[in-house]
């Protein structure tokens, strides 16, 4: 199964920590999650725009997944790791490349305006990819 992901998700993944926009926004995040966390060379096609993630963002709330600074968000992000949409690679692949080209610090030059940023969550989960770690399991799970 190949997951389609835009740009700044490839980072968001790294900082999810079982949080969400709603439960269902949080079911679904946790499934791709999981899905990565399990089999780490699952293919990966980098898209433009909505993806497997924004497919569950809650309808009652103000849908961002148009706006412009989050597209700007996924240009500038997959302009750093070499990608564009329209390239497949595995999540493995896509993990090697954010060691290589992405410092926690960069978070806060990508996602400025994003609400999640300030609570560090993203910066945290690329610091513990550069460190070589698997993602991680996330807060309430069982290893497995």
């Amino acid at each position: 199964m190949t997951i389609r992901l835009r740009g700044h998700h490839l980072l968001c993944l790294l900082g999810f920590r079982g949080k969400g926009y709603s439960e269902e926004f949080c079911v679904n995040m946790t499934s791709v999650y999981e899905t990565l966390r399990a089999d780490p060379d699952t293919p990966i096609a980098i898209i433009e725009g909505p993806d497997d993630i924004c497919r569950a963002f809650p309808a009652d709330q103000p849908n961002h997944c148009h706006n412009e600074s989050v597209y700007r968000k996924d240009r500038d992000i997959l302009l750093k790791l070499g990608l564009r949409p329209g390239l497949n690679a595995s999540w493995t692949e896509i993990v090697g490349r954010v060691t290589e080209h992405v410092r926690p610090r960069d978070i806060d030059r990508f996602c400025h305006d994003c609400p999640w940023q300030p609570l560090g969550l993203c910066q945290e989960g690329v610091a513990h990819i550069r460190s070589g770690r698997p993602l991680r399991p996330l807060p309430g799970k069982t290893t497995g």
